[in-house]
Protein backbone atom coordinates (compact mmCIF):
# COMPACT_ATOMS: atom_id res chain seq x y z
CA UNK A 1 0.00 0.00 0.00
CA UNK A 2 3.11 2.16 0.92
CA UNK A 3 4.03 1.67 -3.17
CA UNK A 4 0.62 2.50 -4.72
CA UNK A 5 0.37 5.75 -2.06
CA UNK A 6 4.13 7.01 -3.48
CA UNK A 7 2.40 6.84 -7.19
CA UNK A 8 -0.91 8.25 -6.31
CA UNK A 9 0.39 11.21 -4.02
CA UNK A 10 2.75 11.97 -6.97
CA UNK A 11 0.27 12.21 -9.64
CA UNK A 12 -2.50 13.98 -7.38
CA UNK A 13 0.12 16.69 -6.06
CA UNK A 14 1.77 17.26 -9.85
CA UNK A 15 -1.47 17.90 -11.30
CA UNK A 16 -2.88 20.22 -8.52
CA UNK A 17 0.41 22.15 -7.76
CA UNK A 18 0.15 22.40 -11.25
CA UNK A 19 -3.73 23.70 -11.37
CA UNK A 20 -5.05 24.82 -8.54
CA UNK A 21 -2.51 27.31 -6.96
CA UNK A 22 -2.87 29.20 -10.81
CA UNK A 23 -6.35 29.72 -9.55
CA UNK A 24 -6.24 30.72 -6.09
CA UNK A 25 -3.52 33.18 -7.17
CA UNK A 26 -4.06 33.90 -10.44
CA UNK A 27 -8.01 34.48 -10.82
CA UNK A 28 -9.19 33.86 -6.85
CA UNK A 29 -7.05 36.94 -5.96
CA UNK A 30 -7.46 39.11 -9.32
CA UNK A 31 -11.47 39.15 -8.44
CA UNK A 32 -11.04 40.04 -4.68
CA UNK A 33 -8.50 42.88 -6.13
CA UNK A 34 -10.99 43.47 -8.89
CA UNK A 35 -14.54 43.83 -6.82
CA UNK A 36 -13.17 45.36 -3.58
CA UNK A 37 -12.70 44.04 0.05
CA UNK A 38 -15.88 44.45 1.11
CA UNK A 39 -17.81 42.92 -1.85
CA UNK A 40 -15.51 39.74 -1.97
CA UNK A 41 -16.05 39.65 2.11
CA UNK A 42 -19.70 39.48 1.64
CA UNK A 43 -19.01 36.32 -1.14
CA UNK A 44 -16.13 34.61 1.37
CA UNK A 45 -19.30 35.19 4.53
CA UNK A 46 -22.04 33.34 2.21
CA UNK A 47 -19.37 31.00 1.14
CA UNK A 48 -18.63 29.64 4.73
CA UNK A 49 -22.45 30.51 5.21
CA UNK A 50 -23.04 27.44 2.79
CA UNK A 51 -20.08 25.33 4.03
CA UNK A 52 -20.70 25.24 7.80
CA UNK A 53 -24.69 23.81 6.29
CA UNK A 54 -23.27 21.38 4.35
CA UNK A 55 -23.21 18.75 6.27
CA UNK A 56 -27.61 18.65 4.80
CA UNK A 57 -27.05 17.64 1.90
CA UNK A 58 -23.67 15.65 2.64
CA UNK A 59 -24.72 14.02 5.38
CA UNK A 60 -21.62 12.21 5.75
CA UNK A 61 -22.30 10.03 2.50
CA UNK A 62 -19.51 11.00 0.91
CA UNK A 63 -16.72 9.63 3.60
CA UNK A 64 -19.34 6.52 4.57
CA UNK A 65 -19.88 5.29 0.85
CA UNK A 66 -15.68 5.21 0.17
CA UNK A 67 -15.04 3.56 3.02
CA UNK A 68 -17.60 1.12 2.16
CA UNK A 69 -17.00 0.80 -1.16
CA UNK A 70 -13.41 0.58 -0.66
CA UNK A 71 -13.95 -2.22 1.69
CA UNK A 72 -16.80 -4.02 -0.31
CA UNK A 73 -16.75 -3.22 -4.21
CA UNK A 74 -19.38 -5.31 -5.34
CA UNK A 75 -22.13 -3.46 -3.11
CA UNK A 76 -21.58 -0.20 -5.76
CA UNK A 77 -24.66 -1.65 -7.73
CA UNK A 78 -26.97 -1.69 -4.83
CA UNK A 79 -25.48 1.64 -3.17
CA UNK A 80 -25.26 4.19 -5.92
CA UNK A 81 -28.37 4.82 -7.31
CA UNK A 82 -30.16 4.99 -4.16
CA UNK A 83 -27.26 7.24 -2.19
CA UNK A 84 -27.92 9.34 -5.48
CA UNK A 85 -31.46 9.81 -4.69
CA UNK A 86 -30.82 10.48 -1.03
CA UNK A 87 -28.44 13.06 -2.05
CA UNK A 88 -31.39 14.81 -4.61
CA UNK A 89 -33.64 14.96 -1.74
CA UNK A 90 -31.12 16.43 0.60
CA UNK A 91 -30.07 19.28 -1.69
CA UNK A 92 -33.81 20.52 -1.73
CA UNK A 93 -33.73 20.36 1.79
CA UNK A 94 -30.63 21.95 2.04
CA UNK A 95 -31.26 24.89 -0.44
CA UNK A 96 -34.65 25.78 1.72
CA UNK A 97 -33.08 25.87 5.18
CA UNK A 98 -30.03 27.91 4.06
CA UNK A 99 -32.80 30.19 2.87
CA UNK A 100 -34.26 30.01 5.73
CA UNK A 101 -31.33 31.06 8.03
CA UNK A 102 -29.94 33.63 5.39
CA UNK A 103 -33.23 35.48 5.65
CA UNK A 104 -33.29 34.99 10.28
CA UNK A 105 -29.71 36.73 9.58
CA UNK A 106 -31.35 39.67 8.52
CA UNK A 107 -29.53 39.88 4.81
CA UNK A 108 -31.21 42.24 2.36
CA UNK A 109 -33.08 40.45 -0.31
CA UNK A 110 -30.57 42.30 -2.93
CA UNK A 111 -27.69 39.74 -1.73
CA UNK A 112 -30.11 37.22 -2.04
CA UNK A 113 -29.03 36.03 -5.81
CA UNK A 114 -25.41 35.91 -5.01
CA UNK A 115 -26.18 34.02 -2.00
CA UNK A 116 -28.61 31.00 -4.21
CA UNK A 117 -25.41 30.52 -6.53
CA UNK A 118 -22.99 30.12 -4.13
CA UNK A 119 -25.40 27.59 -2.73
CA UNK A 120 -26.16 25.69 -5.75
CA UNK A 121 -22.01 25.63 -6.63
CA UNK A 122 -22.11 23.78 -2.72
CA UNK A 123 -24.71 21.45 -3.95
CA UNK A 124 -22.83 20.66 -7.27
CA UNK A 125 -19.67 20.24 -5.91
CA UNK A 126 -21.32 17.83 -2.84
CA UNK A 127 -22.48 15.81 -6.43
CA UNK A 128 -18.97 15.92 -7.68
CA UNK A 129 -17.31 14.42 -4.89
CA UNK A 130 -19.82 11.70 -4.31
CA UNK A 131 -19.18 10.36 -7.59
CA UNK A 132 -15.54 11.34 -7.10
CA UNK A 133 -16.15 8.88 -3.95
CA UNK A 134 -16.97 5.69 -5.72
CA UNK A 135 -14.06 6.16 -7.91
CA UNK A 136 -11.77 5.89 -5.54
CA UNK A 137 -13.54 3.42 -3.92
CA UNK A 138 -13.13 1.27 -7.19
CA UNK A 139 -9.29 1.75 -6.46
CA UNK A 140 -9.03 3.97 -9.42
CA UNK A 141 -7.16 6.21 -7.60
CA UNK A 142 -5.40 7.68 -11.34
CA UNK A 143 -8.62 8.68 -12.41
CA UNK A 144 -9.97 10.29 -9.42
CA UNK A 145 -6.56 12.56 -9.41
CA UNK A 146 -7.28 13.78 -13.21
CA UNK A 147 -11.07 14.54 -11.91
CA UNK A 148 -9.75 16.10 -8.57
CA UNK A 149 -7.75 19.14 -10.83
CA UNK A 150 -10.73 19.19 -13.90
CA UNK A 151 -12.92 21.58 -12.26
CA UNK A 152 -10.50 24.19 -11.49
CA UNK A 153 -8.66 23.95 -14.97
CA UNK A 154 -12.34 24.58 -16.24
CA UNK A 155 -12.99 27.43 -14.05
CA UNK A 156 -9.03 29.16 -14.86
CA UNK A 157 -10.37 28.90 -18.41
CA UNK A 158 -14.05 30.35 -18.19
CA UNK A 159 -13.31 33.18 -15.13
CA UNK A 160 -9.88 34.14 -16.87
CA UNK A 161 -11.68 34.56 -19.93
CA UNK A 162 -14.26 37.00 -18.28
CA UNK A 163 -11.19 38.80 -16.29
CA UNK A 164 -9.70 39.51 -20.01
CA UNK A 165 -12.69 40.98 -21.02
CA UNK A 166 -13.49 43.37 -18.95
CA UNK A 167 -12.87 46.29 -21.53
CA UNK A 168 -16.03 44.79 -23.65
CA UNK A 169 -18.11 43.48 -21.11
CA UNK A 170 -17.37 46.57 -18.11
CA UNK A 171 -16.40 45.85 -14.35
CA UNK A 172 -16.04 41.91 -13.31
CA UNK A 173 -18.67 41.31 -10.56
CA UNK A 174 -18.32 38.67 -7.94
CA UNK A 175 -21.66 37.07 -9.71
CA UNK A 176 -19.70 36.06 -12.31
CA UNK A 177 -16.78 34.11 -10.19
CA UNK A 178 -19.95 32.14 -9.06
CA UNK A 179 -21.37 31.68 -12.44
CA UNK A 180 -17.79 30.29 -13.48
CA UNK A 181 -17.84 27.96 -10.71
CA UNK A 182 -21.29 26.52 -11.70
CA UNK A 183 -20.57 25.89 -14.75
CA UNK A 184 -16.88 23.98 -14.13
CA UNK A 185 -18.60 22.03 -11.35
CA UNK A 186 -21.23 21.12 -13.80
CA UNK A 187 -19.29 20.19 -16.54
CA UNK A 188 -17.02 17.96 -13.98
CA UNK A 189 -19.86 16.07 -12.31
CA UNK A 190 -20.84 15.48 -16.50
CA UNK A 191 -17.43 13.93 -16.62
CA UNK A 192 -17.46 11.82 -13.52
CA UNK A 193 -21.03 10.17 -13.98
CA UNK A 194 -19.42 9.67 -17.56
CA UNK A 195 -16.33 7.73 -16.14
CA UNK A 196 -18.60 5.71 -13.68
CA UNK A 197 -21.28 4.68 -15.86
CA UNK A 198 -19.02 2.09 -17.16
CA UNK A 199 -18.98 0.26 -13.84
CA UNK A 200 -22.65 0.33 -13.22
CA UNK A 201 -25.71 -1.49 -13.69
CA UNK A 202 -28.50 0.00 -15.14
CA UNK A 203 -29.94 2.47 -12.58
CA UNK A 204 -33.21 2.86 -11.30
CA UNK A 205 -34.03 5.74 -8.95
CA UNK A 206 -36.71 4.29 -6.51
CA UNK A 207 -37.08 5.17 -2.97
CA UNK A 208 -37.30 2.40 -0.54
CA UNK A 209 -37.55 3.86 3.19
CA UNK A 210 -35.89 1.14 4.54
CA UNK A 211 -32.85 1.55 2.82
CA UNK A 212 -33.17 5.14 3.52
CA UNK A 213 -33.24 4.89 6.68
CA UNK A 214 -30.45 2.53 6.96
CA UNK A 215 -27.80 4.78 5.20
CA UNK A 216 -28.73 7.72 7.29
CA UNK A 217 -28.38 5.62 10.26
CA UNK A 218 -25.12 4.28 9.37
CA UNK A 219 -24.05 7.80 7.90
CA UNK A 220 -24.87 9.86 10.94
CA UNK A 221 -21.25 9.25 12.52
CA UNK A 222 -19.58 10.70 9.61
CA UNK A 223 -22.26 13.59 9.07
CA UNK A 224 -21.30 14.68 12.36
CA UNK A 225 -17.11 14.15 11.31
CA UNK A 226 -18.34 16.91 9.06
CA UNK A 227 -20.47 19.18 11.16
CA UNK A 228 -18.31 19.50 13.71
CA UNK A 229 -14.83 19.81 12.01
CA UNK A 230 -16.84 22.12 9.51
CA UNK A 231 -18.03 24.47 12.55
CA UNK A 232 -14.39 24.98 14.25
CA UNK A 233 -12.59 25.82 10.94
CA UNK A 234 -15.45 28.02 9.14
CA UNK A 235 -17.45 30.00 12.08
CA UNK A 236 -14.81 32.45 11.76
CA UNK A 237 -15.28 34.30 8.78
CA UNK A 238 -19.45 34.71 9.87
CA UNK A 239 -18.75 35.81 13.30
CA UNK A 240 -16.74 38.61 12.01
CA UNK A 241 -19.34 39.35 9.66
CA UNK A 242 -21.64 39.46 12.42
CA UNK A 243 -19.85 40.79 15.53
CA UNK A 244 -18.06 43.95 13.88
CA UNK A 245 -19.36 47.18 12.54
CA UNK A 246 -16.95 47.05 10.09
CA UNK A 247 -17.40 43.30 9.94
CA UNK A 248 -17.29 42.85 6.06
CA UNK A 249 -14.23 44.74 5.91
CA UNK A 250 -12.58 42.36 8.61
CA UNK A 251 -13.90 39.73 7.15
CA UNK A 252 -12.31 40.27 3.31
CA UNK A 253 -8.88 40.69 5.41
CA UNK A 254 -9.81 37.41 7.18
CA UNK A 255 -10.50 36.29 3.52
CA UNK A 256 -7.18 37.33 1.91
CA UNK A 257 -5.20 35.21 4.58
CA UNK A 258 -7.25 32.57 4.41
CA UNK A 259 -6.94 32.28 0.41
CA UNK A 260 -3.54 30.89 0.98
CA UNK A 261 -4.27 28.37 3.74
CA UNK A 262 -7.01 27.26 1.10
CA UNK A 263 -4.37 27.04 -1.17
CA UNK A 264 -2.17 24.99 1.15
CA UNK A 265 -4.63 22.81 2.20
CA UNK A 266 -5.47 21.49 -0.63
CA UNK A 267 -2.41 19.50 -0.25
CA UNK A 268 -3.72 18.21 2.67
CA UNK A 269 -7.13 17.29 1.31
CA UNK A 270 -5.08 15.22 -1.36
CA UNK A 271 -3.44 13.24 1.04
CA UNK A 272 -7.16 12.39 2.86
CA UNK A 273 -8.65 11.67 -0.53
CA UNK A 274 -6.37 9.21 -1.36
CA UNK A 275 -5.60 8.00 2.30
CA UNK A 276 -8.95 7.04 3.40
CA UNK A 277 -9.96 4.34 0.94
CA UNK A 278 -6.51 3.14 1.49
CA UNK A 279 -6.79 2.99 5.50
CA UNK A 280 -9.90 1.42 5.59
CA UNK A 281 -8.66 -1.24 2.88
CA UNK A 282 -6.03 -1.78 5.21
CA UNK A 283 -8.20 -2.07 8.65
CA UNK A 284 -10.59 -4.17 6.74
CA UNK A 285 -7.76 -6.39 5.51
CA UNK A 286 -6.24 -6.33 9.01
CA UNK A 287 -2.98 -5.09 7.64
CA UNK A 288 -0.61 -3.27 9.72
CA UNK A 289 -1.58 0.79 8.99
CA UNK A 290 1.37 2.30 10.67
CA UNK A 291 3.83 2.28 7.80
CA UNK A 292 1.60 4.28 5.67
CA UNK A 293 0.96 6.37 8.45
CA UNK A 294 4.88 7.29 9.04
CA UNK A 295 5.65 7.99 5.23
CA UNK A 296 2.37 10.19 4.67
CA UNK A 297 3.00 12.16 7.68
CA UNK A 298 6.23 12.82 7.07
CA UNK A 299 5.86 13.63 3.46
CA UNK A 300 3.19 16.24 4.59
CA UNK A 301 4.78 17.87 7.26
CA UNK A 302 7.88 17.96 5.60
CA UNK A 303 5.87 20.79 3.10
CA UNK A 304 3.61 21.75 5.57
CA UNK A 305 7.13 23.28 8.16
CA UNK A 306 8.12 24.19 4.89
CA UNK A 307 5.42 26.56 3.50
CA UNK A 308 4.20 27.38 7.15
CA UNK A 309 7.43 29.21 8.08
CA UNK A 310 8.39 30.20 5.08
CA UNK A 311 5.15 32.33 4.82
CA UNK A 312 5.36 33.25 8.25
CA UNK A 313 8.81 35.00 8.02
CA UNK A 314 7.95 36.49 4.95
CA UNK A 315 4.59 37.74 5.96
CA UNK A 316 4.09 41.52 5.28
CA UNK A 317 6.05 40.85 1.47
CA UNK A 318 3.45 38.32 0.45
CA UNK A 319 0.65 40.55 1.72
CA UNK A 320 1.72 43.82 -0.22
CA UNK A 321 2.77 41.59 -2.72
CA UNK A 322 -0.87 39.83 -3.59
CA UNK A 323 -3.59 42.47 -2.39
CA UNK A 324 -3.57 46.70 -3.23
CA UNK A 325 -5.47 47.32 0.32
CA UNK A 326 -2.56 45.17 2.35
CA UNK A 327 -1.09 47.26 5.44
CA UNK A 328 1.13 45.50 7.61
CA UNK A 329 -2.01 44.20 9.91
CA UNK A 330 -2.82 41.80 6.72
CA UNK A 331 0.24 40.24 7.22
CA UNK A 332 -0.20 39.59 10.51
CA UNK A 333 -3.27 37.91 10.11
CA UNK A 334 -1.44 36.27 7.18
CA UNK A 335 1.29 35.11 9.01
CA UNK A 336 -0.14 33.51 12.06
CA UNK A 337 -2.96 31.85 10.33
CA UNK A 338 -0.40 30.38 8.01
CA UNK A 339 1.52 28.77 11.35
CA UNK A 340 -1.82 26.62 11.82
CA UNK A 341 -1.27 24.84 8.21
CA UNK A 342 1.57 22.58 9.95
CA UNK A 343 -2.11 21.82 12.63
CA UNK A 344 -4.12 21.45 9.60
CA UNK A 345 -1.78 19.00 7.62
CA UNK A 346 -1.52 16.76 10.71
CA UNK A 347 -5.28 16.51 11.48
CA UNK A 348 -5.56 15.24 7.53
CA UNK A 349 -3.66 11.84 8.47
CA UNK A 350 -4.92 11.00 11.79
CA UNK A 351 -8.58 12.80 11.40
CA UNK A 352 -8.67 10.45 7.74
CA UNK A 353 -6.98 7.54 9.55
CA UNK A 354 -9.79 7.48 12.56
CA UNK A 355 -12.48 8.32 9.75
CA UNK A 356 -11.53 5.05 8.22
CA UNK A 357 -11.07 3.41 11.53
CA UNK A 358 -15.54 3.74 11.77
CA UNK A 359 -15.54 4.44 15.48
CA UNK A 360 -16.33 7.67 15.49
CA UNK A 361 -17.24 8.52 18.98
CA UNK A 362 -14.07 9.91 20.51
CA UNK A 363 -13.29 12.01 17.15
CA UNK A 364 -16.96 13.40 17.33
CA UNK A 365 -16.85 14.18 21.27
CA UNK A 366 -13.21 16.05 20.28
CA UNK A 367 -14.70 18.09 17.57
CA UNK A 368 -17.23 19.60 19.96
CA UNK A 369 -14.73 20.55 22.17
CA UNK A 370 -13.19 22.27 19.11
CA UNK A 371 -16.10 24.09 18.32
CA UNK A 372 -16.89 25.07 22.51
CA UNK A 373 -13.20 26.45 22.33
CA UNK A 374 -13.29 28.72 19.06
CA UNK A 375 -16.33 29.80 19.77
CA UNK A 376 -15.43 31.30 22.98
CA UNK A 377 -12.29 32.60 21.87
CA UNK A 378 -13.44 34.46 18.83
CA UNK A 379 -16.52 35.76 21.30
CA UNK A 380 -13.57 36.85 23.15
CA UNK A 381 -10.70 37.98 20.97
CA UNK A 382 -13.07 39.42 17.40
CA UNK A 383 -14.77 42.42 19.50
CA UNK A 384 -11.02 44.05 20.55
CA UNK A 385 -8.10 42.60 17.98
CA UNK A 386 -11.09 41.96 14.97
CA UNK A 387 -9.59 39.57 12.47
CA UNK A 388 -6.04 38.93 14.13
CA UNK A 389 -8.17 37.74 17.37
CA UNK A 390 -10.19 35.34 14.46
CA UNK A 391 -6.49 33.74 13.32
CA UNK A 392 -5.59 33.14 17.26
CA UNK A 393 -9.11 31.80 17.36
CA UNK A 394 -8.23 29.09 14.83
CA UNK A 395 -4.67 28.76 15.56
CA UNK A 396 -4.63 27.71 19.07
CA UNK A 397 -8.24 25.66 18.12
CA UNK A 398 -5.93 23.52 15.35
CA UNK A 399 -3.12 22.86 17.10
CA UNK A 400 -4.76 21.15 20.22
CA UNK A 401 -7.69 19.41 18.14
CA UNK A 402 -4.53 17.77 16.07
CA UNK A 403 -2.37 16.89 19.25
CA UNK A 404 -5.76 15.30 20.27
CA UNK A 405 -6.39 13.10 17.35
CA UNK A 406 -2.72 12.22 17.87
CA UNK A 407 -3.60 10.82 21.03
CA UNK A 408 -6.61 9.07 19.78
CA UNK A 409 -4.67 7.58 16.86
CA UNK A 410 -2.01 6.14 19.54
CA UNK A 411 -4.60 4.59 21.70
CA UNK A 412 -7.39 3.22 19.34
CA UNK A 413 -4.76 1.85 17.05
CA UNK A 414 -0.92 2.18 17.67
CA UNK A 415 -0.81 4.39 14.59
CA UNK A 416 1.74 6.59 16.24
CA UNK A 417 5.02 7.45 14.18
CA UNK A 418 8.21 6.16 15.97
CA UNK A 419 10.13 8.62 17.87
CA UNK A 420 12.80 8.78 15.91
CA UNK A 421 10.71 9.92 13.23
CA UNK A 422 8.95 12.59 15.68
CA UNK A 423 12.26 14.06 16.42
CA UNK A 424 13.79 14.26 12.69
CA UNK A 425 10.50 16.06 11.91
CA UNK A 426 10.87 18.53 15.26
CA UNK A 427 15.17 18.47 13.86
CA UNK A 428 13.85 19.70 10.51
CA UNK A 429 11.43 22.20 11.33
CA UNK A 430 13.99 24.06 13.85
CA UNK A 431 16.14 23.77 10.89
CA UNK A 432 14.17 25.80 8.41
CA UNK A 433 12.83 27.69 10.88
CA UNK A 434 16.59 28.75 11.29
CA UNK A 435 17.05 29.21 7.52
CA UNK A 436 14.06 31.82 7.00
CA UNK A 437 15.23 33.64 10.12
CA UNK A 438 18.33 34.22 8.77
CA UNK A 439 16.99 34.65 5.21
CA UNK A 440 14.89 37.60 6.42
CA UNK A 441 18.21 39.71 7.54
CA UNK A 442 20.24 39.15 4.11
CA UNK A 443 18.87 42.19 2.05
CA UNK A 444 21.07 42.19 -1.01
CA UNK A 445 18.83 39.86 -2.79
CA UNK A 446 14.87 40.38 -3.28
CA UNK A 447 12.43 39.09 -0.83
CA UNK A 448 10.90 36.82 -3.63
CA UNK A 449 14.55 35.39 -4.31
CA UNK A 450 14.89 34.86 -0.26
CA UNK A 451 11.87 33.03 0.01
CA UNK A 452 12.74 30.83 -2.80
CA UNK A 453 16.06 29.98 -1.58
CA UNK A 454 14.27 29.57 1.68
CA UNK A 455 12.00 26.69 -0.20
CA UNK A 456 14.80 24.79 -1.64
CA UNK A 457 16.73 24.64 1.11
CA UNK A 458 14.02 23.64 3.23
CA UNK A 459 13.65 21.16 1.04
CA UNK A 460 17.33 19.62 0.62
CA UNK A 461 16.94 19.85 4.85
CA UNK A 462 13.82 17.43 4.15
CA UNK A 463 15.78 15.17 2.35
CA UNK A 464 19.03 15.41 4.88
CA UNK A 465 16.69 14.36 7.50
CA UNK A 466 14.94 11.56 5.46
CA UNK A 467 12.02 12.80 5.63
CA UNK A 468 11.27 13.00 2.02
CA UNK A 469 12.80 10.19 -0.74
CA UNK A 470 12.80 11.14 -4.40
CA UNK A 471 15.31 7.90 -5.17
CA UNK A 472 12.44 6.19 -3.65
CA UNK A 473 9.41 7.49 -5.32
CA UNK A 474 11.89 7.24 -8.91
CA UNK A 475 12.12 3.94 -8.54
CA UNK A 476 8.67 2.85 -7.87
CA UNK A 477 7.77 4.54 -11.26
CA UNK A 478 10.91 2.79 -12.68
CA UNK A 479 9.15 -0.64 -11.57
CA UNK A 480 5.67 0.26 -12.73
CA UNK A 481 5.63 -0.57 -16.31
CA UNK A 482 2.09 -0.86 -16.72
CA UNK A 483 0.34 1.65 -14.18
CA UNK A 484 -2.71 -0.37 -12.56
CA UNK A 485 -5.27 1.81 -11.05
CA UNK A 486 -6.49 -0.89 -8.41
Amino acid sequence: MNRQFLLNIALLLTLNLLVKPFYIFGIDRTVQNAVGTETYGLYFTFFNLALLLQIVHDFGIQNFNNRAISQHRQLIGKYFPNLLLLKIVLSWVYLFLALGIAALLGYPLQVWPLLGWVLIVQVLSSFVLFLRSNISGLGFYRTDSLLSALDRFLLIGIAGFLLLSVRWVGPFRIEWLVYSQAASMGITGIAAFWVLRRHLPKIRLRWKTPLVVWFLRNSMPFALVILLMTLYTRMDAVMLERLLPDGKHEAGVYASAYRLLDASNMIGYLFATLLLPMFARLLKTKEPVRPLVETSFQLIMAGAWTLSLGVFFFRNEIAFWLYHDATPYWGEVLGYLMLGFVAVSGSYVFGTLLTANGKLGPLNRLFMIGIALNATLNFILIPTYKAWGATVATLVTQALIWIAQMVLAHRMLKALPAGKSLFRQLLFAVSAGALFFLLTRITPFSWQGRFLLGLFGSGLLAMAFQLVSPKKVLAEFRKEKAFPEN
